[in-house]
């Protein structure tokens, strides 16, 4: 059971499709996890072009790649979020529209909808993304939080997705929240309530992430095992954490990836805090047989150099569970 490495094209949108897939051919990765912005994957064009799905495939081929999932968290984001200016630079023209609120989150959802029916045309079964969240504000809960305002956030969260949902049963294809903050679902107990608030629909599942949730405190391999009936693709991302008290804390002190400050950092496979040796012997007890998709961020580091290393890295980490007892050959 050698898992497939792939590498999430999000962070490489600046590059056009055949250009990325010629580099993580080279650098050892069996395929893409294509993002559905720059060229990468056009879901607009998946469904109005016959030849347009087909002829990702075919790119892809030329350089012994494969796709076994597709992502769009920046339209996802808008869906369930509070509307406000920062979302114009993360959202195309036709999303955006004229900025209003609700048309924002409208055309967000019919997006969303697209997106799982054109992953179906292109032949894979996951759809990675966001959902954004109409109570991520009321993270702290001082003034105190009224219990109905949370409420409120997760149903909100189900009438907006549910919907969508609705078409990724039509087509069958499953959609994978990255467990983040800013999400609906952040840790393990709010992934379980946004379990609880779609009551319990299969559509909805998890692109694990470890690097999101270990500098928080949460408990990345526990959440595995908790969920593990969720856990529709996995991203391989590392992140580092201080053991000594830092200037700024968890909540980042509004300062940018790299500084010196920070109490935490995304880094490269291997160069940070996540054991990855214990999630490759959880997914390999949940019979996980899917794709572990690099998503590769580090302000440090060239990235070039990074998504290499990474890739061997996580081949290194991956391992096939053992088909007998190692000391079976002592049983009469």
């Amino acid at each position: 059971m050698a898992r497939p490495v792939t590498l999430f094209t999000g962070q490489w949108a600046d590059l056009t499709l055949e250009e990325i897939a010629e580099k993580a051919s080279g650098w050892g990765y069996d395929g893409l996890e294509l993002a559905c912005w720059g060229d990468h994957f056009e879901v607009d064009k998946a469904l109005s072009d016959d030849s347009y799905c087909q002829g990702r495939h075919d790119l892809l081929a030329k350089y012994g790649l494969k796709v076994w999932s597709i992502s769009n968290h920046l339209v996802g984001q808008a869906v369930c979020d509070n509307i406000d200016s920062r979302h114009q630079g993360i959202l195309s023209e036709a999303i955006w529209g004229d900025g209003d609120p609700a048309g924002v989150q409208e055309r967000a959802a019919e997006e969303m909808k697209n997106t799982a029916r054109a992953a179906a045309k292109l032949g894979v079964s996951v759809v990675n993304g966001f959902t954004g969240s109409s109570i991520w504000h009321l993270l702290y809960s001082f003034p105190p939080n009224d219990p109905a305002q949370i409420d409120a956030g997760f149903e909100d969260f189900a009438n907006r997705w549910n919907p969508i949902f609705d078409v990724f049963d039509e087509v069958g294809v499953k959609f994978g929240l990255e467990v983040h903050p800013t999400e609906i679902a952040f840790d393990i107990v709010t992934a379980e309530r946004a379990i609880e608030a779609v009551n319990g629909r299969e559509a909805f599942g998890f692109n694990y992430d470890p690097s999101h949730l270990g500098y928080q405190g949460v408990d990345y391999v526990a959440f595995l095992e908790r969920l593990s009936h969720r856990i529709y693709h996995v991203h391989m991302k590392d992140v580092w954490w201080a053991d000594t008290p830092r200037l700024a804390g968890v909540f980042g002190g509004h300062l940018n990836f790299g500084d010196a400050r920070r109490n935490w950092d995304f880094r490269s496979i291997g160069r940070g805090s996540i054991n990855f040796e214990e999630i490759i012997r959880a997914l390999n007890h949940m019979e996980y047989d899917g794709p572990l998709s690099i998503e590769w961020e580090d302000s440090g580091m060239d990235r070039e150099h990074g998504a290499r290393e990474s890739c061997a890295a996580v081949k290194g980490y991956d391992f096939e569970p053992s088909a007998v007892a190692f000391d079976a050959a002592f049983e009469e």
